[in-house]
């Protein structure tokens, strides 16, 4: 499954050039006082770096997985080369986050590059596919730390009120990622070899690593003694693994009741409930539940999860519908998607450029929460043959989420305490993430059922990629043929009955949103702040 994350787009003003970090958090009431100067752009630089390897690796893999898995001798566990980074990414997220917060920014951030780097080498290297699945497990331990982290350095060094225009620069990163990942990892396939997709690794994450050790070292370390709660992680990290795993595993056509994926499902779940006990009487947890109970926290974490439920499943099954129906071939499939893809980090460059302008971030998400479900009804019924009308109504779906993206993370970061914004800003990684992982499995799990009962003759096949390979094959191969054309037919009404529910899932939004509570940004020009409360 592909990972598509999030958003690019050069700002379009000038950045203020060394800005210290003391005088930004001082003058935004969000961070520790007398920190010395830190050079805000080469900073920014590091964390891009950082945060482009993290989203590179999610979408330079899944083109080359046929070829992998034809020298690897492995396809019956091809999709676990995607998989096993995204749920290894998403778990450790939060952790991260509150390990930062602990122990600093750059000893953390250094040693997800570190662990990335060397993940990276065992790819290049793996002999079998099960070695090449452990090895993308440790890339993925390393990958989510890079991202979590790199957005909770942003919170370091710039202001609350200016901290949505940098988001600018995180979500061209993104975008850059989104779109040449493939590109990139086709090239290097075709050219040299797929071993290369990891090799490329290694100089990006030495320049990160020299940079970001160079740039952060005049950023604070906690400032408190050290408390990990150990065991709340592994629980957290064990249980969140299996619920996961269960999700990929419905995505990839195996059955709910079946015992081995039953099982673990019924282990996450019974971990995830230790883990909230272990949180409970705790001193000093890994992930504090009372942050949850703060309303914006909360209601930006879901709607953040379903922007993504909604971006990843768009991002597969939009190219599915463009071959299989309107008959485009893979690589105009995927030209097709760009629209989508710009206008993300569009919309979350306007976002900023508004949130630091007004000091507000209620009004960008109650407009995009409103209109990106009607853009998804719009595009159930959109002819996939209309490529003008279809690229119109992709790019208001991209606008709409990208007004949620930076808006989401500030308006948390803005209710949560300083010394908390590492785990805050984890937590809407990876809300993010759980998002796109659970859009993916869920919907192509619909899919599939759909499929099934479409009257396309696929209904004794038993795995749900035989059903998706069966029908690529008879409607491309078919040409004109009534059974091709059977077969686009029942497929255009799976991929509308698809997109409808997905529309229906997102209607949740507004309606969060309707309640979130209006704070002024911290460091905003207007006197009166309404700090969220912990209690």
């Amino acid at each position: 499954m592909t990972a598509v994350s999030q958003p690019l787009l050069a700002m379009a003003t000038t950045p203020p050039s060394s800005t210290p970090a003391a005088a930004s958090s001082s003058l935004s009431g969000n961070g520790p006082p007398a920190v010395p100067p830190a050079p805000v752009m080469q900073v920014i630089f590091g964390l891009m770096l950082a945060i482009l390897l993290g989203a590179l690796e999610q979408s330079i893999v899944a083109v080359v997985l046929p070829e992998i898995a034809l020298q690897l001798n492995g396809f019956e566990v091809m999709a676990w080369v995607v998989s096993a980074y995204l749920v290894a990414s998403t778990v450790v997220t939060p952790i991260y986050g509150k390990l930062s917060d602990l122990l600093g920014r750059r000893s953390v951030l250094s040693f997800a590059i570190v662990l990335f780097f060397l993940a990276s080498v065992a790819c290049a290297m793996a002999q079998t596919m099960p070695q090449l699945i452990v090895a993308r497990i440790l890339q993925g331990l390393g990958g989510g730390g890079l991202i979590s982290v790199s957005q909770a350095t942003i919170a370091d060094v710039v202001p609350l009120r200016d901290r949505g225009r940098y988001q600018g620069y995180v979500s061209g990163v993104w975008a850059v990622a989104s779109m040449a990942g493939p590109v990139i990892g086709g090239y290097l396939a075709h050219y040299l070899s797929w071993r290369w997709i990891f090799w490329i690794n290694l100089p990006l994450a030495l320049i990160a690593l020299v940079v970001v050790r160079r740039a952060l070292k005049h950023l604070p370390v906690g400032g408190r003694r050290h408390r990990i709660d150990y065991v709340g992680a592994l629980l957290f990290g064990g249980g969140l693994t299996g619920v996961l795993v269960f999700l990929t595993r419905l995505g990839q056509g195996q059955s709910a009741l079946a015992a081995q994926t039953l099982g673990l499902l019924l282990a996450g779940l019974a971990a995830l409930v230790l883990f909230v006990w272990q949180e409970r009487r705790v001193a000093d947890p890994m992930i504090p539940l009372a942050m949850l109970r703060v309303p914006t926290v909360t209601i930006c974490c879901i709607t953040l999860f379903l922007c993504f439920f909604q971006l990843i499943a768009m991002s597969v099954l939009l190219p599915l519908r463009f071959q299989v129906v309107g008959g485009a071939q893979a690589d105009a499939a995927a030209l097709r998607l760009v629209p989508l893809t710009l206008a993300i980090p569009f919309g979350a460059f306007i976002s900023g450029r508004l949130m630091s302008w007004s000091g507000r971030y209620k009004p960008l998400q109650l407009v995009g929460s409103l209109v990106a479900p009607l853009a998804i009804v719009a595009l159930a019924f959109v002819d996939p043959h209309a490529v003008l009308l279809t690229a119109l109504v992709m790019v208001v779906l991209g606008l709409s989420i990208g007004l949620q993206l930076p808006s989401g993370l500030v308006a948390t970061q803005n209710a949560v305490p300083p010394n908390q914004v590492g785990v805050a800003t984890a937590l809407t990684a990876f809300s993010r993430m759980l998002g796109g992982a659970v859009g993916v499995a869920v919907l192509t799990t619909v899919l599939i059922g759909l499929l099934r009962h479409s009257g396309m003759g696929v209904a004794d096949l038993r795995g749900g990629e035989d059903i998706l390979m069966s029908m690529f094959h008879r409607a491309m191969v078919g040409g004109d043929t009534a059974d091709a054309g059977a077969v686009r037919a029942a497929a255009e009404v799976a991929f509308r009955t698809l997109f409808l529910l997905s529309a229906a899932v997102s209607l949740v939004a507004p309606f969060l949103v309707a309640r979130l509570p209006e704070a002024t940004l911290r460091g905003s020009s207007s006197t009166t702040t309404v700090a969220a409360s912990m209690d």
